[in-house]
């Protein structure tokens, strides 16, 4: 068995291990320090093994490292921090969260929530002129139930997944699941020590702790953690990290692309060994104009949260890459399986399933969703699919409601809650619109109490102090009725059509 504080001892002491945008490196030995200090650290603030940890901090360095090494000996739960108050509230308190790092000096809501909740709050602290990622906890003295470093079948991660419930899941990922992920997305892009990974995505979202994070510290290679991702300084960050991939979701790629041609000298002296792409489907235009800018291939994926990320990939050159595939098995089994749990063959279109040592063993305290999520030991992504006789997966659409964004998903449920609090909403159903550049964007069908009144602007406004930012819906539509099918019941799939908005 793997274990986080095991998995960094691939690397060379003296070799950098985190980097980040105009600061010095920390090294493998430097890291693997740190994760022994944090263990301790932890301790002595009253958390250890299996105690839910979440963190509140900015894209970066530290918030990689303080992933690693607070995995390394509790669980650890990054939240995104542009949750509202009541969203923090929310998840602190369905995590049942032990302990809050946040970074010294932060304003975060979540202190506040945390506070009301009687949470302790540890402050991260780090210097900037220091190793990038190096960092201490402070707080008040606790005491952990169970000390030391973590065992591969305790959980290592926590995060929440959106559904077609209001409720959103919580998915746990052992130790053992999250480094067979990091070993399956490795061996996939055949990562090796000479390998520098530029990390572009938020730290709080599985693509990039496992893909980007843990894939390139399982192999002794580097990472340079920047602030998020930001298409006018990417050019900037490839000339001075000189890093042999990237991996980003589609609307990523699309804006690098967009301003390649302002950065001519950049692209021409850009090292690629390949570029990978996940989270969202990769349209074959983008696949190929990437490929002919950087003269790099471009590797779509297939990950989710319950597979500790990749499930699927494409393979490097010479094996066969396929536009508008996901590709073969990169880890896990797959297979398709019909609606009464018969597994398909060639050509035949089903739900995809998996089942490996990266995947999930089940929800926590959610035995209704794991009794409708595992089949026969395979786990049901809720993605519908069709497998060709070579093993390459195509991806024809999605089984469940949820709003694949840009690749981050939103529940439209919590949505609708949210705006059913709204004194003068009767009705409201959230639903996907077509985005040119995100593949879809939330949308909502509003039908007012007799007698009130509220505009489109209301009502954003209202969602939009209760909801970050990406959850709010792009465009309010007020009906006097909304849709229904023949059992009566409102119908997302099918309503933007409907609406006149497909």
């Amino acid at each position: 068995m793997t274990t986080i504080a095991t998995l960094l001892e691939n690397g060379a002491a003296d070799a950098p291990a985190i980097c980040a945008p105009g600061r010095q490196p920390l090294s493998y030995a430097g890291l693997r320090e740190q994760v022994t200090r944090t263990i301790a650290e932890l301790n002595g603030l009253g958390a250890g093994r299996g105690d839910p940890v979440a963190i509140v901090l900015p894209n970066g360095p530290e918030m990689a490292t303080a992933f690693v090494a607070i995995a390394a000996g509790a669980t650890t739960a990054p939240l995104n921090p542009a949750y509202t108050a009541d969203e923090f509230r929310f998840y602190l308190e369905d995590l049942g969260a032990r302990l809050l790092v946040v970074q010294a000096g932060d304003d975060s809501p979540a202190i506040q929530v945390a506070a009301r909740l009687g949470i302790p709050v540890a402050r991260l602290e780090f210097d900037p002129a220091g190793p990038a990622g190096a960092f201490r906890l402070t707080g008040e003295a606790g005491t952990a139930a169970q000390k030391g470093p973590a065992a591969g079948s305790e959980v290592a991660l926590v995060l929440h997944t959106s559904g077609t419930t209001a409720r959103p899941k919580i998915v746990p990922l052992s130790q053992d699941n999250v480094c067979a992920s990091a070993r399956n997305i490795a061996a996939s892009l055949e990562l090796g020590p000479a390998d520098h990974c530029l990390n572009v995505m938020p730290l709080f979202h599985i693509h990039g702790l496992i893909a980007a994070v843990l894939a390139s510290l399982h192999t002794g290679a580097q990472i340079t953690c920047t602030p998020g991702f930001n298409a006018l300084k990417f050019f900037a960050w490839l000339d001075e990290a000189k890093p042999t991939w990237y991996t980003a979701v589609p609307t990523m790629h699309q804006a690098i692309l967009g301003r390649a041609q302002r950065n001519p000298d950049s692209v021409a002296a850009a090292r690629l060994r390949l570029i990978r792409s996940s989270s969202a489907s990769l349209p074959p235009q983008v696949m190929a104009e990437l490929e002919s800018t950087f003269n790099a291939p471009v590797i779509e994926s297939y990950g989710m949260t319950e597979a500790a990320h990749q499930m699927a990939s494409n393979r490097l050159p010479p094996g066969t890459r396929k536009p508008g595939s996901v590709g073969v098995a990169a880890g896990p089994e797959i297979a398709i399986m019909d609606a009464q749990g018969r597994l398909l063959g060639a050509g035949e279109t089903g739900e995809v399933v998996i089942r490996g040592p990266n995947v999930t063993s089940g929800y926590q305290n959610n035995p209704d969703a794991n009794a409708s999520a595992f089949t026969n030991g395979w786990f049901r992504t809720g993605d519908q699919g069709v497998m060709d006789d070579e093993g390459y997966l195509r991806i024809t659409g999605r089984l469940k409601e949820i709003i694949n964004r840009g690749g981050e998903k939103i529940s439209p449920r919590e949505v609708d809650e949210v705006l059913m609090d709204h004194p003068a909403v009767a009705q409201a159903v959230t639903f996907a619109v077509p985005h040119p550049k995100l593949g879809e964007d939330v949308a909502a069908a509003i039908v007012l109490k007799d007698g009130a009144n509220a505009t489109e602007s209301d009502l954003r406004t209202f969602a939009g102090e209760r909801l970050m930012d990406g959850k709010v819906p792009r465009k309010i539509v007020l009906l006097e009725e909304i849709p229904k099918g023949a059992t009566g019941k409102l119908q997302r799939i099918g309503l933007a059509e409907k609406l006149g908005l497909g």
